[in-house]
């Protein structure tokens, strides 16, 4: 007769211990793409390691070639890439290095992407429309990645088009240490925070929480792409500074008609925060002519010479996303950065 009963399990030397191994952290290491490797230095710096070696090339026909220079099997691999700029070219580069890495055994693959492109089309508005950030979403996790950190997303439901996990981090802090060198914040009665839309209000009462400043809204009306038309405010700014926040500034339409629909309704001074500076098209133009007193943006889209005006000021984030690598590579909370 056979004995049915439970027979105790033996795990063969050695077994635990390559059990336990899977459950620490790999060793750490950075790559970048080519849309801002300046931003990718910064962060290295502020790790205090080096770029890993990856060589970037293009066919004739303008295919991209991607081949690592180092081992990375085993390695938890940090790529920083935002999809600015040439946005198909920098997304189609990122997925093909999340690729060349899961075929080099990485061990753990992170998609490091301060500005995600294709953010704006998170819904269908009208028919036969495309939601662009879900596709993207689909094909940075189908390329093989485990992970994605962002910063500021367009929209904060885009995380949940991920099937992986996101970090979402925001450039608010800072921007608030910035802001309190300037000396707005703590003062509600010289100070006022503005959303240019009614979508962007979440941001901005949560930014105006922080500088301990009220809240007032822009309410305006999109009747075409890239065209805006503002009606009215909401909210009291006569006599205060009022701070414009926005995730991105594009093409300065909606910053430069709000400023002056607040100059219009008598505030002192006109700054504006966006974490992202597109600055296509006629923004330039538009930033130079407008009575905004100050930009600041940060440096998760590099700009060319040509757009650094004497009204943009720009802010590194480059130790907020160093410190936000290095937290999760230890297994450490991300939420304690902005509590």
């Amino acid at each position: 007769m056979k004995d049915n009963s439970l027979k105790p399990l033996i795990m063969p030397v050695g077994a635990l211990d390559r059990v336990d191994n899977r459950q620490t952290p790999g060793r750490l290491k950075l790559f970048s793409g080519n849309a801002n490797r300046a931003l990718a230095q910064e962060i290295a710096d502020s790790l205090d390691t080096t770029l890993g070696e990856i060589k970037t090339t293009q066919f004739s026909d303008g295919e991209i070639y991607v081949q690592i220079g180092e081992s990375v099997r085993g390695d938890d691999i940090y790529i920083v890439q935002p999809t600015c700029g040439a946005v198909n070219y920098n997304l189609m580069e990122l997925m093909i290095m999340i690729d060349a890495f899961r075929r080099s055994s990485a061990r753990q693959i992170t998609a490091v992407i301060p500005y995600f492109g294709y953010a704006r089309q998170d819904r269908k508005n009208a028919g036969r429309e495309a939601i662009t950030a879900k596709l993207v979403a689909n094909l940075i996790t189908t390329a093989g990645a485990d992970r994605v950190v962002c910063m500021d997303l367009h929209a904060g439901q885009i995380q949940g088009f991920f099937d992986i996990v996101v970090d979402h981090l925001y450039s608010s802090p800072v921007m608030v240490s910035y802001l309190r060198q300037k000396g707005l914040v703590g003062n509600p009665d010289e100070v006022v925070v503005v959303s240019p839309d009614v979508g962007g209000v979440a941001r901005a009462r949560a930014f105006a929480k922080q500088l301990n400043a009220p809240l007032a809204i822009i309410d305006k009306r999109r009747p075409k792409p890239n065209q805006t038309e503002v009606l009215n405010i909401i909210g009291d700014v006569k006599g205060r500074h009022a701070i414009l926040v926005d995730d991105m500034v594009d093409t300065a339409g909606t910053l430069c008609a709000g400023a002056r629909l607040l100059r219009d309704h008598g505030v002192k001074s006109v700054l504006a925060c966006a974490t992202h500076p597109v600055l296509s098209g006629p923004a330039i133009e538009r930033l130079l002519e407008a009575p905004i007193d100050e930009l600041i943006v940060t440096n998760s889209i590099p700009l060319p010479p040509e757009k650094q005006i004497a009204k943009i000021t720009t802010l590194s984030v480059a130790p907020l996303l160093g410190e936000a690598i290095n937290r999760i590579n230890r297994g450490l909370s991300i939420s304690a950065l902005f509590d």
